[in-house]
């Protein structure tokens, strides 16, 4: 049986989907780099996983952020450290690495990442964007989630 886990907003969504030949050959790809921009302009890579993936390369579309790479990270554990260093190596050495959840500080993958790396992973600065710590994951209000939403796209581009 087929399970799918996702959120509704990715059901349909014209960027999420996969050619029937996909599901017979290649396989599960742990870290799914950003082959779209020229690495040697990358000034920030951007870490994520999931819908905000989708989220944040709009956002770099509508910006024209072309110097801002979004890599995905499709499996937190265990988490193949060989693979992501591969990731990143197209990039300048001196590119700090962001996660982005849309999670609070203190919940998410921002806390399993932050005491695995510390401030630098693959040798690049490391650091989180994340919506302040809350007792909830949401906050139950539409206008208030679009606004944090927006905060959080314009933290994760910011130099």
């Amino acid at each position: 049986p087929l399970i799918v886990m996702t959120p509704k907003s990715l059901l349909r969504h014209p960027q999420a989907v996969s050619a029937l030949e996909e599901f017979s050959t290649g396989g599960f790809q742990r870290v799914i780099p950003d082959t779209t921009v020229d690495p040697a302009g990358v000034r920030k890579v951007l870490l994520t996983t999931g819908k905000l993936y989708y989220e944040l390369a709009a956002a770099r579309e509508e910006r024209g952020a072309h110097d801002v790479a979004i890599v995905r990270l499709e499996q937190l554990y265990p988490l193949r450290q060989e693979e992501l260093d591969a990731a990143f190596a197209p990039y300048p050495a001196a590119a700090p690495v962001a996660w982005v959840q849309e999670e609070p500080a203190n919940m998410g993958a921002w806390w399993y990442l932050r005491v695995r790396w510390g401030g630098e992973v693959s040798g690049r600065p490391f650091s989180g964007v994340t919506r302040p710590e809350a007792a909830s994951p949401a906050t139950g209000s539409g206008a208030a989630h679009r606004l944090e939403q927006q905060r959080l796209l314009a933290e994760a581009f910011s130099v």
